[in-house]
């Protein structure tokens, strides 16, 4: 029911959405191209696109190293990196391109998927419980994600992993896909009385373009504060 206008594909048994699948491989080329490209030509004293490049990172080390002070921090930093990064463009690329055939779409933010966002989020879910398991043990990391500060707090421990991971995934979920149903609004309203809707419609669509970027820029950093404050939790030890 989330994936109106994708092709879904079935391969040794599993489901497979079409437009998910080519959307993420877009823009997990189109990350890496960026990056290969900001990061040629490495130098000491850092010029033009360099700069870029380490302002995204120091960016992203400030949102670990506000949610994980001490030296445990560093570990994490390139997730940080990756997450923001892929998040980012996979915001905007619905407003970059959208390829249809027919009734099909097959190249849209990937985030605009609740699969996508669900898949992030189950990524993040899992991290974070391996991150603590490998601080404090199988036992420790019980005790103190689930039994610390007071056992009878458990039941309320178990139900806030599942309102994390859900919270995590549909937020940014939401805010995508309300973007492009509005884009796409817009553009219907253009094409539906001729140049009495096209004029009003053309400012209209790049205000909500330009909207659309501020919004998944900040999306993509509240999905990685969350993932960070997610990690800290399971491996800064319970008062």
């Amino acid at each position: 029911m989330f994936d109106d206008g994708s092709k879904i594909v079935k391969l040794f048994g599993l489901s497979f959405n079409v437009g998910n699948c080519v959307a993420g491989l877009v823009t997990a080329i189109i990350v890496c191209a960026v990056l290969i490209w900001l990061s040629r030509n490495l130098q000491m004293k850092p010029t033009g696109k360099q700069n870029i490049l380490e302002w995204i990172v120091d960016f992203t080390n400030g949102i670990v190293k506000s949610a994980i002070p001490d030296a445990q921090g560093s570990d994490y930093g390139l997730l940080a990196f990756l997450l923001f990064i892929f998040i980012f463009v996979a915001n905007q690329l619905g407003l970059i391109i959208q390829f249809v055939i027919g009734d099909v779409t097959y190249i849209k933010s990937p985030t605009a998927s609740p699969m996508t966002t669900l898949t992030l989020a189950f990524m993040v879910l899992v991290i974070s419980h391996i991150a603590g398991i490998n601080r404090f043990g199988f036992k420790g990391y019980v005790k103190n994600s689930f039994f610390s500060p007071m056992p009878v707090l458990f039941p309320i421990k178990v139900l806030e992993q599942f309102t994390n991971f859900i919270t995590l995934a549909l937020r940014l979920y939401g805010n995508i896909y309300a973007g492009e149903v509005l884009l796409k609004l817009v553009f219907q309203m253009a094409q539906s009385h001729g140049v009495l809707t096209f004029i009003p419609a053309v400012p209209l669509e790049m205000i909500w373009q330009g909207f659309s970027v501020f919004i998944g820029a900040i999306q993509a950093y509240v999905f990685v504060t969350l993932a960070m404050v997610y990690i800290s939790q399971k491996i800064e030890k319970e008062a």
